[in-house]
């Protein structure tokens, strides 16, 4: 706390001293050349305008060698005041972690902060003092390329990823493993119409207040340091220029002191909006409502100045941004040593170190989803008998699929486009060195499989098809090498290149030919597992009705080959769960499991058309959110409530009050003969209220270990902040009546009930 206050007596001593250009200057962040290999160059006026103090923020300086350059030049300035260095660290620096909607599959908040953390520690390490990261809007439609950067589809799961996200990458914000964490996109991104990128969103406040904003307030309330604009409009006001969000809600209700930036170029693009006339009236919008930085529009630098000396802007609003601007640059301990991160030594020793990959393994594995294990195809199991793995999940003898028999060596078949990538797996949004060779350093589902197998067992590989394009000549090779095999493997999705920003896409099957050669696959009648990857929910109708084993890997990072056999193998029994539903068809779309009820909700055993369905297919998702499949299997037991510490009567409704806790308890057991983990779902609904409510809404988790045939009590506190909404007052409001806890393995497979009543 002493240092907050000294710090804010050094910016206003500071502040006091600056001329009104150089204010402006520290509003202004650009990108640097961030492909450039060998001596630093300057372009343009950039080395003049570094000099001059009119650049307070770059983007996209890689390696303390170039950092370092760049702060020399600022610190020539009249008052040196140093830069912040900023880039898109999404999901790992060198070393890379499972695409964000991967992470969240896991549902582990302890390996996402984890994850975070060493993102941040290489980040830092290499000169760099801010990620653009996490992106915590809530996104229902896959066709949208961005859900690959979130957390997915729920709200409250979205909340708590948001908060250890930020945890992670700030760490001890001021020491030198740490970097300023920005909330984004704000607000309402994932809500583009038709999940068309950059577009219009229309909705209620309601809405806003109760699905889109409170991960951005889960991140406030965790200590993020900046926040950053969205790219689209909100009701009319492009989302740059809205003094509701900026103002009103985030430096306004919620008391926000850090730092807003714009997007890449967003406050221009108020002008093909509509909603500014020019450049000049883009950069009035954009700072009266609360946009501090501007990032690559160069509208601040050209017109900010003038605006203020005219009498346009006052200077008070200009102040205040600078201030948030120099409290980020103070956090960081820059103006006490401005090359703090700008060590060689440090930055070659951190990058990629051993324990990270480690670190990257344990968690692309616990961010694989089981979808479907018809007969038991899974795990794979090894010729030779098997050692005692981690779990005690290897089991020598015949496999229940009839793949092989134990001291037999098995041949396992790998097909595919993606058998042997290795770029493809770092993701999207992930960070490239120019000058590092990474085919080494990125395991391939061959490497892994083949690693991991040893002499236990062949692994022939083919690729049978293009990920994109019409070419079937390679099925032959792939069919035969199939006959030969035990099982067969068949790695399929989109590129890398399909998903992120811009990547927007109207049809969401396998691209090519790719459901061609596994119907080709499937035909041989060999054990079959499809390996999926890809960057959000693809439609996987055939696949899903036809292929007994489906393992969904999103893009797994550094380690995701050696990641994938750990859960083939089954040294990892798989444990994620879907963080979005997975549609049947595109015209489903949006489709998620916490939508409200209508009056006449659709059901399997209704015998009238008039309901909320479809006339030519069942409007139920493929796999609903929250599901995901184990080695294992899990009883839960029934439950019991206790107000304050004292049990429910039994028979009867048990109340809650204000000030009071409930508890849920309830005992699960692991049934089956592996050791797993089993992510317990609690999901709520308001049974009757003034607005409708959702069907359900997730309230709370736990990933839980068990030994086989090992007990556990499980245990969620209820409490008030749980039961709201925002009412048609503008009010968070609860109401009194009764709600009913859903418990189970997922939105969809509930497995035990129990209501209790809220009273005033």
């Amino acid at each position: 706390m002493k240092r907050d206050i000294d710090n804010e007596a050094r910016i206003a001593d500071l502040l006091a001293r600056m001329t009104l250009d150089e204010k402006v200057g520290q509003l202004v962040q650009v990108s640097s050349d961030w492909r450039a290999t060998g001596p630093v160059s300057f372009k343009g006026r950039l080395r003049d305008d570094l000099i001059e103090g009119r650049i307070g923020s770059m983007l996209n300086v890689l390696g303390t060698r170039y950092t370092r350059a760049y702060q020399e030049l600022a610190l020539q300035s009249r008052l040196g005041i140093p830069l912040l260095f900023g880039m898109d660290v999404i999901h790992g620096y060198l070393t890379t972690f499972p695409i964000p909607l991967g992470e969240a599959a896991s549902f582990d908040l302890q390996a996402i902060e984890r994850s975070a953390r060493i993102a941040a520690t290489e980040a830092a390490a290499a000169g760099i003092h801010w990620t653009f990261a996490p992106m915590v809007d809530v996104g229902r439609d896959p066709r949208w390329g961005r859900v690959m950067e979130g957390a997915g589809e729920d709200t409250f799961l979205g909340a708590r990823i948001a908060a250890a996200r930020v945890r992670g990458f700030q760490g001890r914000l001021g020491d030198t493993d740490a970097v300023l964490a920005t909330a984004k996109h704000f607000a309402g991104y994932g809500w583009a119409t038709g999940g068309r990128d950059y577009n219009t969103v229309d909705m209620s406040e309601r809405m806003l207040r109760e699905a889109v904003l409170p991960p951005f307030k889960a991140a406030v309330e965790a200590g993020v340091a900046t926040f950053m604009n969205a790219f689209n409009d909100l009701n009319g006001v492009p989302a740059t220029g809205s003094a509701l969000l900026q103002r009103r809600i985030l430096k306004g209700e919620w008391g926000f002191q850090g730092l807003m930036v714009s997007d890449w170029g967003s406050i221009g693009e108020m002008q093909p909006h509509g909603h500014a006339a020019d450049q000049r009236d883009a950069a009035r919008k954009a700072i009266e409502a609360g946009c501090d930085m501007d990032m690559e529009s160069h509208a601040y630098t050209a017109h900010l100045a003038a605006l203020v000396r005219e009498g346009v802007v006052a200077e008070s609003v200009v102040d205040d941004a600078v201030r948030r601007v120099l409290r980020c640059k103070f956090a960081l301990g820059l103006f006490d040593d401005p090359f703090r991160f700008c060590d060689d030594e440090r930055e070659h020793r951190m990058l990629g170190r051993a324990e990270h990959r480690r670190a990257a393994r344990d968690i692309a594995a616990r961010s694989i989803v089981l979808l479907k294990n018809e007969g038991g195809v899974l795990p794979i199991r090894l010729g030779a008998p098997a050692a005692e793995s981690k779990g005690g999940q290897h089991q020598a003898g015949q496999h229940q699929g009839g793949q092989h028999q134990a001291g037999r060596v098995p041949t396992i078949a790998l097909i595919g486009p993606l058998a042997t990538a290795q770029m493809e797996h770092h993701g999207a949004w992930s960070v490239t060195l120019p000058e590092f060779d990474y085919a080494p350093f990125i395991t391939s589902h061959l490497q892994g499989l083949r690693e991991r197998a040893g002499q236990a067992a062949r692994v022939l590989c083919a690729p049978g098809c293009d990920l994109e394009g019409e070419r079937r000549d390679g099925f032959a090779e792939a069919v035969a090498l199939a006959e030969q095999a035990d099982v067969v493997i068949v790695s399929v999705g989109e590129s890398a290149a399909m998903s992120g920003e811009a990547k927007s896409r109207a049809r969401l099957g396998l691209p090519g030919v790719q459901e061609e050669l596994i119907r080709a696959l499937h035909a041989t009648g060999k054990p079959l597992v499809v390996v999926v990857n890809a960057g959000r929910p693809l439609v996987l109708e055939w696949v899903a009705e036809q292929v007994p084993a489906i393992v969904y890997a999103w893009w797994l990072g550094s380690e995701a080959g050696h990641a994938l056999a750990d859960v083939l193998f089954g040294d990892v029994n798989p444990a994620a769960r879907l963080p979005m539903t997975f549609v049947r068809d595109e015209g489903q779309i949006p489709l998620h499991y916490n939508h409200p009820n209508t009056g006449r909700p659709w059901r399997a055993d209704a015998d009238t058309a008039y309901i909320g369905g479809y006339i030519d297919m069942t409007p139920t998702p493929r796999w609903a959110f929250g599901h995901g499949l184990s080695y294992t299997c899990f009883e839960y037991g029934t439950p019991t409530f206790e107000v304050s510490g004292h049990q429910a009567a039994t028979g009867g409704v048990p109340r809650l009050r204000a000030g009071e806790t409930g508890v849920l308890r309830l005992t699960l057991r692991n049934t089956g003969a592996r050791d797993g983990d089993e992510v317990v779902q609690l999901y709520l609904r308001d049974r009757v209220a003034s607005l409708v409510r959702p069907v359900k809404e997730l309230k709370g988790w736990q990933r839980v270990h068990l030994a086989a045939g090992e007990s556990r009590e499980v245990s969620f506190a209820i409490e008030r902040d749980l039961l709201g909404f925002w009412n048609d007052r503008g009010q968070w409001r609860v109401e009194p009546g009764e709600f009913e806890l859903m418990i189970g393995a997922s939105s969809a497979d509930i497995r035990q009930r129990l209501v209790f009543e809220w009273v005033e």
